[in-house]
């Protein structure tokens, strides 16, 4: 098998993969803020690291999967005082949310979630080292901040220089910042926020910033220098940047070895926002669209490009991934384990081993499929079914995938009514009426159901 290769957003370049200690993998997500339901880009996130984490147990490692929660920060304080509950209720009511929209998708439970909440005594430790090594400072009012210019190597993962950043800056009077490109690493309480949202610490009672949280917790769960950290593009500046100066300023060696970051979530082309009106939850697309078809759609596009959303692509997603359940029904797959020395288990093994190349592995898959309406054979139909499943696709018996119905079908004929019309489409033929046959199949397909008959009278459907 082909070495693994990793896109290493701190080296710009294809790296072949070398854990830290053979044979396990210790890997930290960035994952969510919870105080609102999970959008696309989150959908995205969870979906390709999900994929990531399953190619590298299949590879044979031992993996520590660390994905964490940020259950404290401004906008979570905010929208729990404007929904008058508890931030506890607030936070615990999305996380359960999270966990349902991931659970659809097919996204694995990562082996760690931590919340931010529960490693404050972690953070206040990892601050007062940065203090002690001379980059955090108390600042007047009352926040400790860190130094970033007294740390040589900043810049280094997002390519930006201090000199380039620093241009047009100004310190904010109202801040006790030395520098405008200092970042808060403890925040001072301010009167009106909830006693829920204070600790106490050396430095006055307050609360982390959002920066610190990561880098206390993966140290914590994975060590302070572990092999893989992931997360959205829109984390590589300041987020990550800002986690190795604080992880390396306190433990004064290397972070982290490989940097990933997927790319954005576009909507017809336009960035998603809620200014333009082009947000979508994960819950309002799976309104309209199987759970699955989104996670194809998803692992369609390399995990480093943009992702272009709209009904068509999904419409094409839908379709495509029919192609391949179509294939499984006609031939039912033979028993056994995946056969990881034939040709097309090489191929795919070779694309995600190729920085998790899915584009490329999914044409294999569609080659199996073609492979197993022309062969009939059952060994590829075992193949294909086995190679999907390592990306966690293809593992509902097909009629399940083929007879569901999505979002935008809801309100139209049910199993029981399809098999009704099909039962009087038959006795239409039988009595040679077939103009109504012909009427019945036509409100069929107008409802969105493909009929295909077979020999010996029998006629199966699936929706379109």
């Amino acid at each position: 098998m082909s070495e693994l290769k990793i896109y290493n957003t701190l080296a710009r370049d294809k790296q072949t993969f070398s854990p830290i200690e053979p044979g396990k993998v210790r890997l930290y997500v960035c994952g969510m803020t919870v105080y609102d339901y999970c959008h696309l880009g989150h959908a995205r996130v969870m979906v390709v690291f999900d994929m990531v984490q399953r190619w590298l147990r299949k590879s044979g490692y031992a993996v520590t999967y660390v994905r964490n929660i940020t259950d404290i920060e401004d906008k979570i304080i905010k929208r729990a005082q404007e929904n008058g509950e508890s931030i506890k209720q607030l936070t615990d009511r999305f996380i359960v949310a999270m966990n349902e929209d991931a659970a659809a998708l097919g996204v694995q439970r990562p082996d760690y979630e931590p919340r931010a909440t529960e490693y404050v005594p972690q953070m206040l430790e990892l601050i007062g080292k940065l203090e002690q090594n001379g980059l955090a400072y108390k600042a007047s009012d009352g926040d400790v901040n860190y130094s970033v210019r007294d740390f040589p190597g900043y810049g280094k993962l997002s390519g930006k220089s201090l000199d380039d950043l620093r241009a047009g800056e100004r310190v904010d009077v109202n801040t006790g910042k030395r520098d405008p490109l200092d970042f808060v690493l403890w925040k001072a309480a301010k009167e009106g926020e909830p006693d829920e949202a204070k600790w106490d610490s050396q430095w006055g009672c307050g609360r982390p910033g959002w920066h610190i949280e990561c880098s206390a917790m993966s140290s914590d769960l994975l060590g302070d220098h572990f092999d893989i950290h992931g997360g959205g593009q829109d984390l590589q500046f300041p987020h990550h940047e800002n986690e190795i100066a604080q992880s390396e300023g306190a433990h004064r060696h290397t972070f982290v070895n490989y940097w990933m970051h997927n790319g954005f979530v576009r909507v017809d082309n336009e960035k998603m926002s809620k200014s333009l009106g082009n947000f979508f939850t994960i819950r309002e697309v799976l309104q309209k669209y199987d759970p699955e078809v989104v996670r194809f759609f998803i692992l369609r596009a390399h995990y480093r490009s943009p992702l272009n959303y709209s009904d068509a692509h999904l419409d094409d997603a839908r379709q495509a991934l029919t192609r391949l359940y179509t294939a499984l029904k006609d031939v039912p797959a033979a028993e056994g384990a995946l056969d990881a020395e034939e040709a097309h288990a090489l191929r795919f093994a070779e694309a995600l081993n190729d920085d998790f190349n899915t584009p490329v592995a999914m044409s294999v898959l569609f080659e199996l499929a073609n492979e197993v309406n022309r062969s009939r054979s059952p060994q590829h139909a075992r193949q294909l079914k086995a190679l999907a499943g390592v990306m966690g696709l293809l593992e509902r018996a097909p009629d399940e995938f083929l007879k569901s119905r999505s979002g935008t079908q809801e309100g139209g004929l049910d199993e029981v009514q399809i098999e009704a019309l099909i039962a009087a489409r038959k006795a239409a033929k039988q009595g040679k009426n077939f103009a109504e046959a012909d009427r019945i199949r036509a409100e069929l397909t107008a409802a969105g159901i493909i009929l295909e008959d077979k020999p010996g009278g029998l006629t199966e459907w699936r929706r379109a």
